[in-house]
């Protein structure tokens, strides 16, 4: 049974031994990226259809934007707390919020 065995060897496997670690880095790195890639950026097929995929490709949500020209002083705010309360309507509320002093 010396079929794995080569010439210049003791009857061992040989320098191609190295071979098997090898592989089973590069197998352990590809399952890893795969991963990566999908499952735990939210993207894997097990969300279904709308879930972190869509959201992810949907642009900043409508809360988001109207923080962000709030921050800005695009608008004041009356305008902030008008405008949150048809979004919170709209969307659902997100626990109650408390509005500033007025």
């Amino acid at each position: 049974m010396d079929v794995l065995a080569t010439p210049w060897s003791d009857g061992g496997p040989g320098p191609w031994i190295l071979f098997f670690p090898l592989f089973w880095a590069v197998v352990v790195i590809g399952v890893i990226t795969l991963l990566r890639r999908t499952v735990w950026r939210g993207r894997g097929s097990w969300q279904g259809p709308g879930g972190a995929a869509d959201a992810a490709h949907a642009g900043p949500s409508p809360l988001s934007v109207l923080g962000r020209r709030f921050a800005s002083g695009e608008i004041d705010e009356d305008e902030y707390w008008r405008r949150l309360s048809v979004l919170e309507e709209q969307f659902g509320a997100r626990g109650k919020r408390k509005r500033g002093p007025e």
